[in-house]
């Protein structure tokens, strides 16, 4: 028994080390040249290009020191799109969505999460202790941006979750909607499902393990870091974007989530889109979908 207890707590520690721990992940694409046969060749490279303010904020726990690109729209306005990175990456790997929001004449603002970037942090929040630092992030937007300032947050895979999880708590009034891509519905339900998927593991008692090695080092656990929770008390405007062939957050966590979510919503599935791919596999209706919710709820 205490055998086995003790291989149960090496392998969690090893898969914390894979899940929480920031670092190089072998199982992502860590590509950052930017190719021109890329389809979103033109705002990956212009925001690669763009020159950037520097804005800095303290963790809302942990007292780590973020920090986030600002680039304003070329013509003044108040309306802020504040943009979530997704998993095992950093703010850079955003420019495709920043350049499309700057062109529809938005500012944006793009923060490296806790553990990413040029970000404080020795752990991977998956959203949940991140969903307090954006509403830092937003409060800091109205105050160099002004009280009438308007902002939406958007975010894709990790950042979609976090953007649903932002969505549950209060928020300024300035901040008049979300649009998520391919978010999970808990950080206990993904981390259970690439278990299943990249080592043909069960959830029990791996992932529990997991949690509670978490919790203690980084302070949360996975069933509470629950975006399914959040959007249940969301009554803002909510689009929910999901690529029909996503086996890396399955789509069928989208209509749980979309179904929960208590505000006016909306949802687009891309069809052969994998994950995080739904802009690349079709821009014109990726850009028009979202220009139209924004349209509708931000103008």
């Amino acid at each position: 028994m205490i055998v086995l207890t003790g291989g149960i707590f090496v392998a969690g520690m090893y898969f914390y080390h894979m899940a929480v721990v920031p670092g190089h992940k072998d199982f992502l694409s860590n590509q950052t040249k930017i190719s021109k046969q890329d389809p979103l060749y033109h705002q990956k490279k212009w925001y690669q290009d763009v020159k950037k303010q520097q804005w800095h904020e303290v963790s809302a726990t942990d007292h780590l020191k973020l920090n986030a690109n600002y680039v304003a729209a070329d013509k003044a306005t108040n309306k802020t799109i504040v943009i979530a990175h997704g998993f095992g990456a950093d703010g850079s790997r955003m420019g495709a969505y920043a350049g499309m929001f700057h062109d529809m004449g938005y500012n944006i603002l793009v923060p490296d999460d806790r553990g990413a970037g040029s970000s404080e942090g020795n752990y991977i929040g998956y959203g949940w202790p991140d969903r307090l630092d954006y509403v830092k992030w937003i409060n800091q937007v109205i105050k160099r941006n002004g009280q009438n300032s308007e902002i939406v947050m958007f975010g894709v895979s990790m950042g979609g979750a976090t953007t649903m999880m932002v969505s549950g708590e209060k928020t300024p009034s300035q901040v008049k909607a979300f649009i998520e891509d391919c978010g999970y519905t808990s950080v206990y339900d993904e981390i259970s499902y690439q278990a299943k998927q990249m080592y043909n593991l069960p959830a029990w008692p791996l992932v529990p393990t997991v949690s509670a090695i978490t919790k203690v080092r980084a302070g949360y656990g996975f069933k509470e870091a629950s975006a399914l929770k959040q959007v249940k008390k969301n009554q803002k405007p909510m689009l929910f974007i999901h690529g029909d062939k996503d086996d890396f957050v399955p789509t069928r966590m989208v209509y749980p989530l979309y179904k929960a979510d208590k505000g006016p919503k909306e949802l687009a599935i891309f069809k052969g889109a994998g994950h995080a791919k739904s802009y690349a596999s079709d821009p014109s209706r990726y850009e028009s979908v979202t220009h139209k919710f924004l349209e509708k709820y931000f103008n």
